[in-house]
């Protein structure tokens, strides 16, 4: 497991250390509401070169991101609304997560049943009001 405390003014250089400690380009995000996971997910797309800017899906629950020629970058789930884990199924969970692209899941405790073998689980504490804790794991 790898740990590093950041705050806002080290997003990029965080991004960086997630890309290049992961294993998988799934990104499993934990943390409580308000811990800073979309914000982090913004500057994972941002250090990507992604076209889009990224913002929370919470009530689309996928949003969908491309590079800048248009090429797919990947997805962008928050399961907090699903009331059951199968919900994620009814959504295409399968098809998204059968291509090869990036997949970012905010809340994926919502759907322990159906997260891929290999993913990169990053749990994301807050220390103060300014300042987090992350801790990576590849799974």
């Amino acid at each position: 497991m790898l740990s590093k405390h950041y705050n806002i003014g080290q997003l990029k250089e965080t991004a960086e250390l997630i890309l290049n400690a992961a294993t998988s380009k799934t990104l499993c995000f934990y943390g409580t509401m308000g811990a800073g996971k979309t914000t982090l997910i913004k500057a994972l797309v941002k250090q990507l070169e992604g076209h889009d800017t990224a913002n929370s899906p919470t009530f689309g629950i996928v949003n969908e991101y491309h590079f800048q020629e248009g090429n797919l970058l990947g997805y962008h789930f928050d399961f907090y609304r699903l009331n059951d884990e199968t919900e994620a199924l009814d959504l295409g969970l399968e098809d998204y997560l059968a291509q090869d692209c990036w997949v970012f899941m905010e809340w994926p405790e919502k759907i322990p049943s159906f997260l891929p073998i290999e993913r990169t689980e990053i749990q994301i504490e807050i220390l103060d009001e300014v300042t987090r804790e992350l801790h990576i794991t590849n799974i």
